[in-house]
């Protein structure tokens, strides 16, 4: 699977503290994070209600530290690669700095053709979307909770993943330069992540196995203190199926299996899967951690990845 697809001709970022603006019923207050038992914010599994980060008492997770931090892309896909940073000042994100570039490291919200064009088919350019993605991340402090741009979803889906790497960068203080091996060949083995806190009772715990490079095996899940999934709460998905049409006995294995089909097709992308209506929080926790589990399959990395995920309440 080539990492290229997860972008829009080159790229798209799949979340952080709270909720998913504009989305469905399945709310969840919990954040992710991924890079080696490092951090991160990542709407994960459900909560009653949605609310703001500035709104929301923090009773799990790290804070971010100062500093700048960033992430680049190693390769060009369609002449273009991304180049990222976030500063944080005082604990928030005072400045985002997400861009595609291309080998002289001009902007592709430059390159009048390519937004013309794109301005045609998909009703949006990169001259109008890259700006909006800073923006609302600085406004929001989290990229899950930030609405999805019609038009450039799998830009959008790639600055979710990338702001989301950046931030558990911040929230471990480390200020070493991301470097995503985009387009790289999976390697073959087991790759995995957990969640560190437990939200609502429940903490996601996610692996992918690469055979032959391709991914064979998704096993995505939620569990409790004693291990026990949340596909086997009855009580929870009666009331969950009741109040938003499905549940995670139904939503779970769904993620999974449509994970294994999107990457294993001809140039797959987890931003292929379609978003499962009444699940929607839990779809895009999900897709960005797929992303990052896909990220550290290109690298070989098989380091698991402990995410010190935001809880609020």
């Amino acid at each position: 699977m080539k990492a290229k697809k997860l972008m829009v001709g080159m790229a798209v970022f799949s979340f952080s503290a709270l909720v998913l603006a504009g989305c469905g019923s399945d709310n969840n207050t919990s954040a992710s994070s991924s890079t080696k038992e490092s951090t991160s914010q990542v709407a994960s599994s459900e909560s009653a209600t949605a609310t703001s980060e500035s709104e929301a008492k923090v009773v799990a997770g790290a804070p971010l530290q100062d500093g700048t931090y960033k992430l680049e892309e190693k390769n060009y896909s369609n002449d273009y690669r991304v180049v990222f940073e976030i500063t944080v000042k005082d604990g928030k994100i005072t400045e985002s700095k997400y861009d595609n570039i291309n080998a002289d490291g001009e902007s592709k919200t430059k390159n009048a053709e390519y937004n013309e064009n794109m301005k045609a088919k998909a009703g949006i350019s990169p001259e109008e979307f890259i700006p909006k993605f800073n923006e609302e991340l600085v406004a929001a402090q989290s990229p899950s909770a930030i609405e999805v741009v019609s038009g450039a979803t799998h830009s959008f889906d790639s600055f979710q993943n990338y702001a989301q790497q950046l931030i558990q960068a911040a929230q471990a203080g480390n200020t070493d330069t991301i470097e995503i091996d985009n387009g790289a060949d999976l390697k073959d083995g087991t790759y995995s992540l957990e969640e560190k806190n437990y939200s609502n009772g429940y903490r996601v715990a996610f692996s992918i196995t690469v055979k032959d490079g391709k991914v064979s095996e998704s096993n995505y899940d939620y569990v409790n203190e004693d291990g026990k999934s949340k596909k086997d709460d009855a009580e929870y998905n009666e009331n969950m199926k009741a109040k938003s049409g499905t549940n995670p006995e139904e939503f779970i294995p769904n993620f999974n299996e449509a994970f294994v089909t999107a990457v294993n097709a001809e140039d797959g992308s987890v931003a292929d899967m379609d978003v499962v209506s009444g699940a929607t929080h839990s779809f895009h926790s999900f897709v960005i951690y797929a992303q990052q589990l896909l990220n550290a399959a290109e690298k070989g990395d098989e380091t698991p990845i402990q995410v010190d995920n935001i809880v609020t309440e």
